[in-house]
This record gives structure tokens, sequence and C-alpha cells, in this order.
């Protein structure tokens, strides 16, 4: 499960009656399918874990 940095505001359904919204300037560590499409979308780009 890679980490991703939002550049933009992003709505990901993992399945048809869910959705999880992510906002500009969140840092997750989410699945990779939701990764993958948040960078093919240029919403997201692949970071390092943030330190506290």
């Amino acid at each position: 499960m890679p980490w991703v940095r939002f550049t933009a505001d992003m709505d990901w359904k993992p399945k048809p009656a869910v959705t999880i919204g992510y906002k500009v300037g969140m840092v997750r560590l989410i699945t990779r399918a939701c990764a993958e499409a948040a960078i093919a979308a240029s919403k997201g780009t692949p970071t390092e874990r943030p330190t506290k």
C-alpha cells in the first residue's frame, strides 16, 4: 500500500455504495488501486511516509 499526497480533491469508489473523499493536501496510506487511479488522474503524487 503506497503513500500518496493529493494535489486535488478526489472521490474514490471502492464499491458501488461506498465513496471515500480525499482533500487536496492530504497524505494518506491507501490501496494500490486507489493510488493508481489518483496518479493516473493527476490528482495525487507518490510520496514517502510522513514523519511526526
